[in-house]
């Protein structure tokens, strides 16, 4: 599944990065703890997070995830959009929290994914 079906599919408002949507999502990881992602997530990952700052775009540039997606309604601020756009993350939006849009991933398809 790439980016864009994961937006149709689940209602996700695109912040950043709408250029970089047909990349393939090679699975999901979900976390709030930087660190954790930097050391287990895999390339081409999605990842699932409340965080709102620009260490998250950092982290996913390094880590070459195909995308972030915010959860419970959480709006990235102005620098963050920027520095995604400028990195090509795409931002995704949803209402949903964690819990719900994780279930409906899996349903969809994405399973977790664990990398080096």
């Amino acid at each position: 599944m790439n980016l864009n079906a994961m937006v149709e599919e689940f209602g996700l408002k695109v912040k950043a990065g709408s250029g970089s949507l047909n990349r393939e999502v090679s699975g999901g990881y979900a976390s709030d703890l930087l660190s954790d992602v930097l050391a287990h997530a895999a390339e081409g990952s999605v990842w699932v997070t409340l965080h709102i700052h620009q260490n998250i775009v950092a982290v996913a540039s390094h880590k070459d995830l195909a995308g972030i997606i915010l959860v419970q309604g959480r709006i990235p601020d102005a620098e963050t959009v920027a520095k995604a756009e400028e990195e090509k993350i795409p931002l995704l939006v949803t209402e949903l929290p964690a819990f719900e849009l994780i279930g409906k991933l899996y349903k969809a398809g994405i399973r977790g994914t664990q990398g080096a």
